[in-house]
């Protein structure tokens, strides 16, 4: 697959309004080259007009978009050249054979004429469709019909892809077929993954930013190596002797009690600072008190709580 372009994709201070009410408000935001990220926010966040905006289909009321180095607004054509996209409904014609269709979209894209069999062939290789090249699109189950709409969006050597809900209808096999294609793409694309589907959005993107009244209030990166180890601990002792036992280990940097209904147990989370691993410590003070550890595990924050954390008070 011939690779993208070494682009960013960059919004500064856009805003979209209508009338008095503001969809989005002065929004910034930068995508490197390479990068999945992830766009969350409850219903009514702005998602949809931000992928609107980012697809060339709305005009900011203020504010700028830039494709590569193409300003959206002022270079539509070179700019759009670059964005391959998939909807939540899939631009299909189901009375279409796959192959015409997306020789079709070739054309419409501008690939070169004697270029767009291979092309086909390639991109029908990557997303699963060699087998259904010549079935009308009518007759594809659901999974098989979002590849296709995938296929399309890969037309024209696009480096930008935004997929918007791409999952959504799909069986639990057919999700995670399709996310497994996503992140082969991601090797050589920059995507905008757009989902109700957190987990789903863990497992595939590098980075999220969540929406919420049109305004930006997190971005997190989820690949982070900076983030500070958390460990869950349940220990055969009681609070009182155990917590400042815990404190003498210099290498943890918070040290959490959980409420916890075993009487003689306590449950602790650890966190421990930056490039320590306190394990061996732990277990040598722990036998030297003859509280033996009974649960030990490493704990992650989940997508999940990151984004009922940031939303759940605005």
């Amino acid at each position: 697959m011939k690779k993208g372009l070494p682009f960013m994709i960059t919004l500064e201070h856009v805003t979209k309004r209508y009338g008095s009410f503001k969809a989005l408000e002065d929004v910034s935001l930068s995508i490197p080259q390479g990068q999945v990220l992830g766009l969350l926010g409850p219903n009514g966040a702005g998602k949809t007009t931000l992928l609107n905006i980012l697809t060339g289909c709305l005009a900011p009321s203020s504010g700028e978009v830039k494709i590569e180095a193409y300003n959206l607004l002022l270079q539509p054509r070179e700019a759009k050249r670059q964005i391959g996209y998939l909807p939540e409904s899939a631009p299909l014609y189901p009375e279409m054979r796959v192959k015409a269709y997306l020789r079709f979209v070739c054309r419409l894209r501008e690939v070169k004429e004697n270029a767009i069999e291979a092309h086909i062939l390639e991109i029908a290789e990557l997303t699963g469709l060699t087998d259904v090249l010549s079935r009308p699109i009518g007759n594809l189950s659901k999974g098989y019909a979002q590849r296709v709409g995938l296929a399309q969006a890969l037309c024209g050597y696009p480096g930008f892809l935004i997929l918007d809900e791409p999952t959504s209808g799909l069986d639990p096999l057919q999700a995670a077929e399709f996310t497994e294609i996503v992140k082969t793409l991601a090797k050589e694309k920059t995507i905008l993954f757009s989902s109700h589907l957190l987990n789903e959005v863990q497992s595939v993107c590098d980075r999220v930013v969540i929406l919420h009244h049109g305004k930006i209030i997190a971005d997190k990166n989820l690949r982070s190596s900076t983030e500070p180890r958390r460990i869950c601990a349940t220990i055969k002792g009681l609070p009182a002797k155990l917590l400042p036992a815990l404190h003498t280990i210099s290498a943890f940097e918070k040290i959490e009690l959980k409420p916890g209904s075993v009487p003689e147990e306590s449950t602790v989370i650890l966190t421990c600072r930056q490039d320590t691993h306190p394990e061996e410590d732990l277990f040598t003070l722990l036998s030297g008190l003859h509280m033996p550890i009974l649960r030990l595990a490493p704990l992650q924050d989940s997508l999940e709580n990151i984004f009922f954390r940031v939303t759940e008070n605005l």
